[in-house]
């Protein structure tokens, strides 16, 4: 049973470190095995505590607090003679799933003198300091308790990566947990969440769960080892230590009309909705509902009522209404808070071709794509809007040709894969229409060529063969919670003569690149940890490997990767000539070389795949 089936309670991440610290170097080689068999014995009492026995003497209790989580040490007991220093406890704890961590009283940044010029951020070896656009905030100063904190949690980010995901036991992940508690008190969210994300990516992959992609993890090492580099560097922006609490500003009276409903599904057991909002001068807006409940919690917010200023209105109305608000508290991101002072009325609802909402669909959709991917702090893109022809189905896309002349053939992929949702079906259904033209609000999905990942449908003003959807639907179908019927498609066979001819998916530059061959040694380094790597890198296919990139042009790519192969293959020696343990650092440096100069390439071929797709 993996950890996120189990009835065993979240656990704090600093309850756990502490727990595993505290075991000798003899019970901590016997922890993984001890964790592995928890889950299933697991036993919950009437008064919500939940217990797990070893034997007949010993038996671990978990109790949560009020919110359903294990924060405090003292919630965990064992009965055996060892405890609280028990192997009992820390597998128990060890076995329970992470909860999600409160923002922690933090350690005030430290300011950097008045008149003192700022460096710029430091960056891995290999890699040039990334550069700030002119309007950016300047980068403040680390000095103390957070690069401190920072360079320990690249410390342990460093040896995890050498142990790889075969490796990365519990003790391993203690250790990462450690550093990122220590993140956390010192006013670092963002590395912190990076680390616990890779805890969850190493549970997730040794518990071989359907649901983890290698890539997966893969992007999260990167992410943890780019930020902690930079921020212990001592020099950094407020991007890279990111934001505990999303503080909200006064935003007056403000009218917002619905765009679109989008469901939440969070790996860690976090479901709800977000519905997207546009303001009469184009400003986005959104109104969140997310809470610890999965996919029950996904699939039932959808219709749950708005808790914004006492309006009498549900997301499903809202995504199809608008609202007038007075007193309108805002975040950064657009996200509207419901503080006591907050008072809204519900107004009628304008469709997708009137008002604000038609300039979404007015502008093409790859010089859209092409702000988005301009965007220097990797921002998630904003939704955009389009009409197309639906061509067929390629596999697992829906493949459709904008609506222009020579419009670009584009892709259509499941905002969410869950199988309960229904985005995948709706757009199973759609696929077979071929000539349909329908209206797409989606988002761009910036690590694939030429794809959008479309939220909500509709019928396009003034064509035949389009949806027909109920009157009520407001010329609008959220995929994520509409489910289309034949009834509101046109009848099969009744395609306009122009209706576009079957068509290959066209040409993918991420995909018809050799960049893969990259990915899989950093992948083989996040399975199997320095090891596999450098056994990969002693055979000569390996070597031959580099032809085909240099012969593409990634030359730079190719260099990285001979380097991180040689790094992880290299066994210094002492003065005595007696082979030592080699630095984890190197290794990790040469491979987030590799991984930041990847990621870089890749998303270099998605800009040209926009850029190129109106040519297929």
């Amino acid at each position: 049973m993996s950890s996120a089936d189990t009835l065993l309670p979240a656990v704090a991440p600093e309850v756990l470190a502490e727990a595993v610290e505290n075991l000798t170097a003899r019970l901590r080689k016997k922890l993984d095995a001890a964790t592995a068999s928890c889950a299933a014995a697991a036993v919950r009492a009437p008064d919500g505590s939940v217990a797990v026995r070893f034997g007949e003497d010993a038996v671990v209790t978990l109790r949560p607090g009020p919110e359903g989580t294990v924060t405090r040490a003292e919630q965990a007991v064992c009965g055996c003679l060892l405890a609280p220093r028990c192997l009992h406890r820390a597998a128990v704890l060890g076995a329970a799933p992470l909860a999600d961590t409160p923002p922690a009283e933090t350690v005030p940044a430290d300011p950097p003198p008045a008149d003192a010029p700022l460096p710029a951020p430091g960056a891995p070896a290999g890699e040039p300091a990334p550069t700030s656009p002119p309007d950016a905030a300047a980068p403040r100063a680390l000095t103390g308790a957070r690069t401190a904190a920072a360079r320990a949690l690249w410390e342990a980010a460093a040896e995890a990566l050498a142990a790889g995901a075969t490796a990365g036991g519990a003790v391993v992940q203690a250790e990462l947990l450690r550093a990122a508690h220590t993140a956390r008190l010192a006013a670092l969210p963002r590395a912190e969440a990076a680390a616990l994300r890779v805890v969850r990516g190493l549970r997730a992959a040794r518990e071989r769960q359907a649901s983890q992609r290698l890539g997966d993890l893969t992007e999260a090492f990167r992410e943890l080892l780019y930020t902690t580099a930079l921020l212990a560097s001592g020099s950094t922006d407020p991007a890279l230590t990111g934001t505990s609490r999303r503080a909200y500003a006064p935003g007056g009276s403000l009218r917002v009309y619905g765009l679109c409903r989008e469901p939440v599904l969070s790996a860690t057991g976090y479901g709800g909705v977000v519905t997207h909002l546009l303001a009469p001068d184009g400003a986005r807006y959104s109104v969140a509902d997310v809470r610890p409940g999965g996919l029950a919690r996904a699939r039932g917010a959808g219709s749950a009522s708005v808790a914004l200023g006492g309006a009498a209105l549900d997301h499903a109305g809202l995504a199809r209404g608008g609202l007038r608000i007075a007193g309108a508290t805002v975040s950064p991101e657009g996200r509207l808070g419901a503080g006591r002072a907050v008072k809204a009325t519900p107004l009628p609802g304008t469709p997708w071709s009137e008002g604000p909402a038609a300039a979404l669909f007015a502008r093409p959709a790859a010089e859209a794509v092409a702000d988005g991917l301009a965007d220097p702090d990797g921002a998630e893109p904003a939704l955009l809007g389009c009409d197309v022809a639906v061509v067929g189905a390629a596999g697992e896309h829906l493949l459709v040709r904008e609506a222009r002349p020579d419009g670009p053939l584009l892709r259509l992929r499941a905002a969410h894969p869950h199988p309960e949702l229904p985005h995948a079906d709706n757009l199973r259904r759609l696929a077979g229409r071929p000539g349909l033209r329908i209206r797409v609000l989606g988002r761009p999905d910036l690590d694939r060529a030429a794809t959008l990942r479309p939220l909500a449908v509709g019928p396009v003003p003034g064509a035949d063969h389009t949806l027909r959807l109920p009157e009520e639907w407001l010329g609008r179908a959220d995929l994520g919670y509409d489910r289309l019927q034949g009834h509101h498609l046109p009848q099969a066979g009744h395609a306009p003569d122009a209706a576009p001819a079957p068509a290959p998916a066209g040409p993918d530059p991420l995909a018809d690149s050799p960049l893969w061959r990259v990915r899989r040694l950093l992948e083989a380094g996040v399975a199997g940890g320095r090891r596999a790597v450098a056994e990969s890198a002693r055979g000569e296919d390996h070597r031959s490997g580099y032809g085909p990139l240099r012969r593409a042009g990634f030359t730079a790519a190719a260099d990285c990767a001979a380097a991180l192969a040689a790094e992880a293959d290299r066994r210094p020696r002492d003065v005595f000539g007696r082979l030592g343990d080699p630095s984890a650092e190197g290794y990790a440096r040469a491979w987030l070389a590799a991984a930041a100069h990847l990621s870089a390439a890749e998303r270099s071929l998605v800009a040209a795949s926009w850029a190129s797709a109106a040519l297929t």
